[in-house]
């Protein structure tokens, strides 16, 4: 199952790295154009769209570090009975709702489907990582209120 969840992780990386990097060369595109030149003092379409151009592209070299990292990782296999480290597909019950999370080194936040399930990927970053980890199936938390349901 983890290997299926890769490759939609996989997927909508490149997805989102080609789409990105077609919007950040529209912006430099803009950035350089001649006619962009500005017209006063008071013009600051030039210098605007330089600002968004190297935001862009700061996200794009992120964004494709994020691929390079998917394309060699691979995800242990867990016992029930193990406490969730980096890799670990958990469910939690929070307020009632069951919730899936992946333990994974980049691109927190981001939210894959398979088979029904939403899931959301956490990092190191993430304060709700850091308080996963070392719990086992039945640990709960007082804040965010919530218990393990599954580790895989």
């Amino acid at each position: 199952m983890k290997q299926a969840i890769l490759e939609n992780i996989r997927t909508e990386l490149r997805q989102r790295l080609e789409r990105l990097a077609k919007a950040a060369l529209e912006a430099h595109a803009a950035a350089t154009d001649p006619s962009s030149k500005a017209e006063s003092k008071y013009d600051t379409r030039n210098l605007e769209a330089s600002y968004l151009a190297t935001g862009q592209a700061k996200q794009v070299q992120e964004l494709a570090d994020a691929v390079r990292i998917f394309e060699t990782l691979s995800l242990p296999e867990w016992d029930m009975e193990d406490p969730i480290d980096a890799g670990a597909l958990v469910e939690v019950d929070i307020d009632g709702e069951s919730q899936w999370f992946l333990l994974v080194p980049a691109s927190g936040g981001l939210v894959v489907s398979h088979e029904g399930m939403e899931i959301t990927l956490l990092t190191p970053e993430s304060e709700l990582y850091r308080k996963l980890v070392g719990l086992q199936v039945g640990d709960s938390l007082e804040r965010p209120p919530l218990m393990v349901m599954e580790i895989s």
